[in-house]
Order: structure tokens, then C-alpha cells, then sequence
């Protein structure tokens, strides 16, 4: 059994939670020590042990009578139960490199917005489907997006509200123009039919029409040529790419997270909606 002395670590993957990044960036120190609690099996006297603090005062604070305030006391939280650098920017701290050489280390060592790679889009499978249940906006970059969204048993299908009872997602999904060029340029680097790729988009089109009355569901046709293959999830991106001779479910996929000045998620998010600016709405 751990004692109050051990160190505190949580595991990486509870540091990409949703639910931890939204409590560190609303400075709730409560939940974040009800997460290391959960996460890290810590108890208060640990806790308390790490930043320095009384057990009492641990147990104020997880137990909402009192709050944290001070940027001292942020910060020995964050050194004690060993906070990551990304967490420590959504805490509104500088990371612990950028403390160490006393001043900003602008590179992706102090910004990590890729927290994950994936070989391929099965691999992320659960993990994406976890987070769209969850999501209130879900935007979508594809080509055709069938495998997406468009079929019975497409990744984000089961994702999406059936009837006008639904939990309100906002869903935007940009899809190739069949009418274009640059879908017949597409069609030939994968070595389909223009024809063929073009009933794709227009089956996956027809099928989401079928959801529009149950929700926030837009459906757009963009007209140049694809090279990211996007979907987020509210704070979450799973990113591939589009090249000749694979498509988009076979590229490898970066899970990519906000962060206050990381510009990957920021890059991507105004390229889709510049994507949706310049395409023709059809649902």
C-alpha cells in the first residue's frame, strides 16, 4: 500500500481525460484531487503529503469549502502529484522546461497537443466512439465519408441521435463534391472510378439526410483536393491524411488536444471551417 511519502503519478491517459482537462482548465483543484484520488489512488494524507499542505486542507478543498487561489499554491500542486507540462498550460502555468531555462520553450516539447498515434483509423475505433458519445459538436472532413458516418455500421454511426428526442450533438460533416474535378482526380490516385467514388459521397449525403430532422445536422461539398481527414470531438482531433495510392482510414491517426498555444488544433479547426466557408451546403 502506498505510503504518504511515495510520489504521486497518474497514468498518461488520465491526463488526456476530458473530464481532468476541464477541471484544470476551470482551476477546480477539488476535482483535480478527486481525479488523483481516482486515478493515482492517492489518498488526502498523500495528497496533502505532495503539495505541501494539511490534510485538513486537502479535504477543504476536494470537499468544495474552500478554493485555490494563489499561483504559489498552483504551483506546488502541480509539482507534487507531477503534473505534464500540457497540463500545467491548461492550469495557466509555464511548463516545468520553460521554469527550468527561465524563459518559453516554443516547440512541441512544452506544447504536446499530439498526445496519441494511431497505426490506423481501427485502432482509434473505440476510442473515437467513446468520445462522439460524449461530444456536443462533432465535425467531420472526409472524401465520402461511408466509412465514417454514412453506413449502418460506420465508425460514428451509432454516434449520432435517431429521433428529435436526442441530446442535441451538432454534427457538420464536409464531404468531396461528386460534380468536381478533384474528386476524379481522387478517384483515379486510389484507382476507382469516378463514377464509383461519386455514388459514395451521394449515398453518404442521401443516408445523413435521413438524420436531419432529428438534430443540428449539416452536410457541406467542397471542391478541392483532400489532404486531411478530420474528425473532432468538442477539444479532441483524430487527424490522417489523404495520398495517392491509400485512403483516409489507412493513414496513420494523431490524436490532437486544445491547448491554450498550441497552434495544431487551432490550425486545423480554421482550416475546417474554411473548408465550410468556400463549400455548397446540401443538407
Amino acid at each position: 500500500m502506498p505510503t504518504a511519502l511515495e510520489p504521486i503519478e497518474l497514468p498518461g491517459w488520465a491526463w488526456e481525460r476530458a473530464e481532468v482537462r476541464l477541471a484544470l482548465r476551470a482551476r477546480d483543484m477539488g476535482a483535480v484531487f478527486r481525479y488523483v484520488q481516482q486515478y493515482a489512488g492517492a489518498s488526502q494524507s498523500r495528497i496533502a503529503t505532495a503539495t505541501g499542505m494539511t490534510q485538513a486542507r486537502v479535504n477543504e478543498i476536494i470537499n468544495g469549502r474552500r478554493e485555490v487561489s494563489q499561483l504559489d499554491v498552483y504551483e506546488r500542486i502541480a509539482d507534487g502529484i507531477h503534473m505534464p507540462d500540457d497540463a500545467r498550460h491548461l492550469l495557466g502555468l509555464a511548463a516545468s522546461r520553460e521554469k527550468r531555462i527561465g524563459g518559453a520553450a516554443f516547440d512541441l516539447a512544452a506544447f504536446p497537443e499530439v498526445v496519441r498515434v494511431y497505426a490506423a483509423q481501427n485502432s482509434a475505433a473505440a476510442e473515437i466512439r467513446q468520445q462522439a458519445r460524449t461530444a456536443e459538436e462533432l465535425d467531420v472532413l472526409a472524401v465520402r465519408g461511408l466509412g465514417l458516418i454514412g453506413l449502418n455500421d460506420s465508425l460514428l454511426r451509432a454516434c449520432l441521435p435517431r429521433d428529435q428526442g436526442g441530446k442535441g450533438l451538432r454534427i457538420r460533416v464536409a464531404l468531396l463534391d461528386p460534380d468536381s474535378g478533384a474528386l476524379a482526380r481522387r478517384a483515379a490516385e486510389i484507382g476507382e472510378s469516378a463514377e464509383s467514388l461519386a455514388s459514395g459521397v451521394r449515398l453518404a449525403e442521401a443516408r445523413l439526410r435521413e438524420l436531419a430532422g432529428t438534430g443540428d445536422i449539416g452536410v457541406w461539398r467542397y471542391q478541392m483536393l483532400p489532404t486531411w481527414r478530420v474528425i473532432r470531438t468538442d477539444g479532441t482531433m483524430f487527424v490522417g491524411a489523404f495520398d495517392a495510392g491509400w485512403e483516409g482510414h489507412e493513414s496513420a491517426m494523431y490524436k490532437v488536444m486544445a491547448t491554450p498555444h498550441g497552434p495544431l488544433f487551432r490550425g486545423f479547426r480554421r482550416m475546417f471551417e474554411a473548408v465550410i466557408d468556400g463549400a455548397r451546403r446540401t443538407v
